[in-house]
């Protein structure tokens, strides 16, 4: 295997992986409306925050499938019909987008949790966690429902390149949208 080939790998992780990077982003821009917590408390802090909506959890993870669902057809138009860039075949790509999605926002969902029981207030800083909560919700929910897929794409002999380059990236990737948020004015702070 030669050095291209692994910057081939690389990069198909960061193509497959980036129906996760999407929902907690559209998230912000969907949400509002009834808190996931309804503004309940357990023991004396709030469950997830003010920051949870329903709007925003479902918003977020349908425009995730969504973009999945762009992101194969472009690999249908290219002529990939067979395993669409690494999707795979037609219904099983369908049900890794849902847990990709999904579990991005059921990711930075347990992010929110671990930093309300910490006694950390909405926006407060929480390095690595604000950073990779959504990954590892994302790979988890995956690899539960589509152990294969994971496997083969991030963790096989040199796809373990995709696993490595997307935490490397995502700490750049994850302040950067989020600069762009806040100078918006779609976020408070720009972390």
């Amino acid at each position: 295997m030669d050095a291209l080939d692994v910057i081939v790998i690389m990069l198909t992780g960061f193509w497959l992986f980036l129906p996760a990077m999407l929902p907690n982003s559209a998230a912000v821009v969907f949400g509002g409306g009834t808190k996931m917590d309804f503004g309940r408390s357990w023991r004396g802090k709030r469950i997830f925050g003010d920051g949870k909506s329903w709007r925003g959890f479902f918003g977020g993870a349908f425009s995730g499938i969504a973009l999945g669902l762009i992101l194969i057809g472009i690999a249908a138009l290219c002529g990939s019909d067979s395993d669409y860039w690494g999707f795979g075949d037609f219904y099983g790509n369908i049900g890794v987008l849902a847990t990709l999605s999904f579990g991005a926002v059921l990711g930075d969902l347990c992010g929110a949790f671990i930093k309300r029981r910490l006694g950390l207030e909405r926006g407060a800083k929480a390095p690595v966690l604000d950073q990779y909560d959504f990954v590892i919700g994302a790979m988890c929910l995956t690899a539960l429902f589509f152990p294969d897929w994971v496997y083969a794409h991030y963790i096989e002999g040199w796809h373990i390149a995709a696993l490595i380059f997307l935490i490397v990236v995502m700490f750049a990737i994850h302040r950067s949208v989020n600069i762009v948020g806040y100078r918006m004015g779609l976020k408070k702070e720009p972390w």
